[in-house]
């Protein structure tokens, strides 16, 4: 019987087993490259019958960085990215003794990111600079300028639309506790406007430094922590004049410091 190594990783709440198949594998081993794990994705992320997690983090070789990252979701889809999980990756590699520097360079879907840990041990990942064209999200409409306020009638919500590498619907509402959350997330998160479907937040703002998030995750559903998400509403939040280009993002499993800086760059 071979077996499958795995580690058991979450940030804020966002959780996800790791496969590290950057090893040569030995006798008992499979070539973990090769095993299709898509296909094992919903077994191995179900929460009862499984490890339970919101996905996978696939380790493999990199020509171009110090590592790849292959993100699947729980049921199977492959992500362009996820915040969380890169955080995850570079803790797994700092804690595992192979980091050769502060920094770490990590090819992903949505190109290479390089966190970096500081003197107390947090994680700062440049997260790209965000995509606010229909195109580039992709959203359904005509090209142009940033989706920002969008009224959803079917939803009767307004809507911001971010693409941090993977699609992203934002909607501010007044109170996240009274929001049919499950209900409108997967409504959203499947709206013919978004071709590959998108992530949806629902953003409760309590000051000009301060949101509440709940995320319905494309491809996974509801999760404690999105680190791309938080990163979307600060973007849509500072767009529509509600946030000051950093916040403290509070999620249900945790909070996560958001800065989008005057060069484009966003930091999580």
């Amino acid at each position: 019987m071979s077996r499958i190594p795995f580690v058991k990783l979450e940030g804020a709440g966002n959780d996800f087993v790791l496969i590290d198949a950057t090893a040569d594998s030995d006798g008992d081993t499979p070539n973990l490259a090769k095993i299709d794990w898509p296909s094992l994705a919903p077994w191995l992320c179900d929460r009862h019958f499984g490890i339970g997690a919101d996905g996978i983090l696939l380790l493999l070789p990199s020509a171009r960085a110090d590592i790849q990252m292959i993100v699947i979701n729980s049921d199977g889809s492959v992500a362009e990215m996820c915040g969380n999980g890169i955080r995850c990756v570079a803790r797994y590699w700092h804690d595992t003794g192979r980091m050769r520097a502060s920094m770490l360079r990590v090819e992903t879907a949505a190109g290479i990111l390089t966190p970096t840990f500081g003197a107390d041990r947090q994680i700062r990942v440049p997260m790209g600079v965000p995509r606010l064209n229909r195109h580039e999200i992709p959203m359904i409409g005509p090209p142009g300028q940033p989706v920002v306020s969008e009224f959803f009638p079917e939803l009767g919500l307004a809507i911001s639309a971010v693409s941090m590498g993977n699609p992203h619907a934002v909607a501010f509402v007044a109170d996240l506790d009274q929001l049919s959350f499950e209900t409108l997330g997967p409504q959203l998160s499947c709206s013919e406007r978004f071709p590959q479907g998108a992530n949806a937040s629902f953003a409760q703002r309590l000051g000009p430094h301060t949101i509440r998030l709940k995320v319905w995750e494309r491809g996974v559903g509801p999760t404690l922590a999105c680190g791309t998400a938080a990163c979307a509403a600060v973007v849509a939040g500072t767009l529509e004049n509600r946030l000051d280009h950093k916040a403290n993002v509070l999620l249900p499993g945790g909070a996560l410091l958001i800065e989008w800086v005057a060069d484009g760059m966003v930091y999580m």
